[in-house]
């Protein structure tokens, strides 16, 4: 009975603002909040058409003393965000007067909705399918124009069209199949089994183009982790701050200046960058700066790209060799900063290392930032970002590709090594099964449950 009960949120962010609405969706939506308003010479809310709006005061049902100005919106099932009756109070902003509406609607017979609910309702009522749910909260999470548009084109269903249509090309592998096994006089399974295959190549074809774009689509939904590293004073803080274009980080000359990794996000061309600067790595005394120095060892092993600085201004010493021993097998950009002084390292000495990503900069001053930024872009997009083609950004869609993959080759094996055609019929509805679960049509309840409760509340 709780998928059936009348749920109501703050839809808007908490704090101090011009306006919030709490969303009420449900069976009783209107009549809930026709219990606690009063409109303009006493008027109702049951009389209100489908979208539209109508002005009054939110009443106290205890000692009937208005709570808060407001204007009510009424959008009527199925034609609706959650496809049921939904209300919305546009109240006044600030946690006081939300809160207090809030309560109000909670005391007249609602309840609080969980994480996700609203839109968890849209996908069970058959508005939105699972892939189009996960779309909406990635456009809430987007943090940069290129993550927006790609979770907009997601939560339109242009990945669930893709999906559909290979899952449609399945079904129609399987009844072709079944036909042959279910009339076999008719002397059909050589006929079926050459069509089937080359159905199947091309069907593998397809999912490998969504696979192959995952990686990439990640990078657009969750950004990359960028670790700045390098031994103390060399410049590391400078170089955020020259990123950020701001004074985020303190720089001094003191060496051990930055304790604890410190960061921040930036776009670069539409890809969003989480930049960490770390406390210099060395060996050190200092109880607070062994810490951080602890911190950003965990950094670099966590980092997709580590940008690892070296001092142009100074030869090469131990502490440089024991960062570079350590970092020597990840990816990584070489900075060499501080080429506003006298050159004193020689590049050359360092063996371990691959010098096609060197790039010199002056941090302090901001030279070779754009170089740096570039480089970025080629290591991860070959230098060219778009947001046209179909992208797989979520992990578990790639992990359903993948399972997909792995039964249409198992079902193609079956058939080009001679057994019995039903068999491979077997495969192709596992693959078909696989792919369903991107759209949510042959999800388990609790990864259901699990998938929703990442949501924010009020959405």
């Amino acid at each position: 009975m709780k998928d059936f009960d009348t749920i109501a949120a703050v839809a808007t962010g908490i704090g101090e603002s011009g306006i919030s609405i709490i969303r009420v969706s449900g069976g009783k939506a209107l009549e809930i909040v026709n219990s606690i308003f009063c409109g303009k010479n006493g008027r109702s809310l049951l009389d209100m058409k489908t979208y539209s709006m109508r002005y009054g005061h939110i009443i106290s049902k205890e000692n009937n003393e208005p709570i808060d100005e407001v204007i009510v919106s009424y959008m009527k099932g199925p034609r609706s965000y959650t496809a049921e009756d939904t209300v919305e109070i546009n109240c006044h902003g600030g946690i006081v007067a939300t809160n207090r509406v809030l309560e109000e609607v909670v005391r007249a017979g609602a309840r609080i909705a969980e994480p996700g609910e609203f839109t968890k309702r849209a996908f069970l009522n058959g508005r939105i399918d699972l892939s189009q749910a996960e779309g909406v909260m990635d456009i809430i999470r987007a943090k940069t124009e290129l993550s927006m548009k790609s979770a907009l084109a997601q939560s339109e269903g242009r990945i669930s069209r893709e999906i559909s249509a290979m899952r449609e090309r399945l079904l129609g592998i399987i009844a072709h199949i079944e036909a042959t096994v279910d009339f076999p006089e008719d002397d059909l399974e050589e006929i079926t089994s050459q069509k089937v295959k080359a159905d199947l190549k091309e069907l593998i074809e397809n999912i490998d183009r969504l696979i192959s774009s995952a990686n990439e689509g990640k990078i657009i939904r969750e950004g990359i982790d960028v670790v700045i590293v390098g031994k103390p004073n060399v410049g590391k803080s400078s170089l955020l701050n020259a990123l950020l274009m701001e004074n985020r980080a303190i720089v001094t000359d003191v060496p051990g200046t930055t304790r604890d990794v410190i960061e921040e996000y930036l776009n670069i061309d539409g890809i969003p960058l989480k930049v960490v600067d770390t406390a210099g790595i060395r060996e050190t005394d200092d109880v607070v700066e062994k810490i951080g120095v602890e911190k950003s060892k965990k950094k670099i092993n966590e980092a997709d790209l580590i940008i690892l600085m070296l001092d142009g201004s100074r030869e090469l010493d131990n502490e440089d060799r024991e960062i570079i021993q350590y970092m020597k097998d990840k990816r990584y950009l070489l900075l060499l900063n501080k080429t506003d002084l006298e050159k004193k390292l020689n590049i050359h000495e360092i063996d371990e290392l691959n010098k096609d990503f060197i790039i010199e900069v002056s941090a302090l001053k901001g030279k070779g930032i754009d170089k740096l930024k570039e480089a970025i872009k080629s290591m991860f997009f070959k230098g060219e970002i778009s947001s046209n083609d179909i992208m797989i950004t979520n992990l578990r869609h790639k992990e359903a590709l993948i399972r997909a993959k792995e039964k249409c080759e198992e079902s193609l094996r079956t058939l080009e090594e001679g057994f019995a055609i039903d068999l491979a019929s077997i495969d192709a509805r596992e693959a078909w099964s696989s792919l369903g679960e991107i759209t949510g049509d042959t999800i388990e309840e609790d990864l259901l449950n699990k998938i929703f409760s990442e949501f924010c509340i009020g959405k």
